[in-house]
């Protein structure tokens, strides 16, 4: 039997799913459809894009621990390089409070450089933004399915409760203004009266 690569079993395994999915609502949806009622009954009907959302999310999640074991061995190795610098430079213990500033700052600017370095690094700035895309793309999809169950249970969406709140915003600043715009009128009437 040939081995395969973890994405060839990643993409096997996503079929593999897809597919008793598709079977298993197929053959639920309708029983269960009838038997649920109220926000269950629309749970139900959209369970399938909730099995794909997670499907889905399995594969990004293996994108993203990859980039992030990637992001923390770059950080590992760049401490324990510059660590050994540091020991190599100072190979004695401080004693006194000179020794001990000395010792901070040689400690510093070794520290600096070489993550400095790593930073700026195109190799750390590569992975750095793949890891912030992965994570992107998961929140994308815990947005869908949250949106899903809001959904079932006849609730907002975070989008529509943000419409709400800029909404609110925009109004509290209209009522604000109008307030300043008649306490100016107010005192402009009795600087008039007076």
């Amino acid at each position: 039997m040939k081995s395969q690569s973890p994405k060839e079993l990643t993409e096997y395994y996503k079929h593999l799913s897809l597919f008793w999915t598709d079977l298993i609502h197929l053959m639920s949806s309708k029983p269960q459809a009838l038997t649920s009622i109220g926000p269950m009954r629309a749970f139900a009907t959209n369970s399938k894009k909730v099995s794909t959302e997670l499907i889905e999310i399995n594969e990004k999640l293996l994108d993203f621990n990859q980039f992030l074991t990637e992001y923390y061995k770059q950080l590992a190795d760049t401490w324990n390089i510059a660590q050994k610098k540091v020991n190599q430079k100072v190979p004695e213990l401080p004693q006194d409070v000179e020794q001990i500033e000395a010792f901070k700052k040689i400690w510093i600017d070794i520290f600096d450089n070489d993550f400095t370095e790593l930073f700026d690094s195109e190799k750390f700035g590569e992975n750095y933004g793949k890891l912030v895309s992965k994570e992107l793309e998961l929140t994308k999809h815990w947005t869908n399915i949250s949106n899903v169950i809001l959904q079932s249970a006849n609730l907002p969406s975070k989008e529509e409760i943000d419409e709400v709140y800029k909404e609110l915003h925009a109004l509290k600043k209209r009522i604000t203004k109008l307030e300043i715009e008649a306490k100016k009128k107010e005192r402009t009437k009795s600087e008039v009266k007076s």
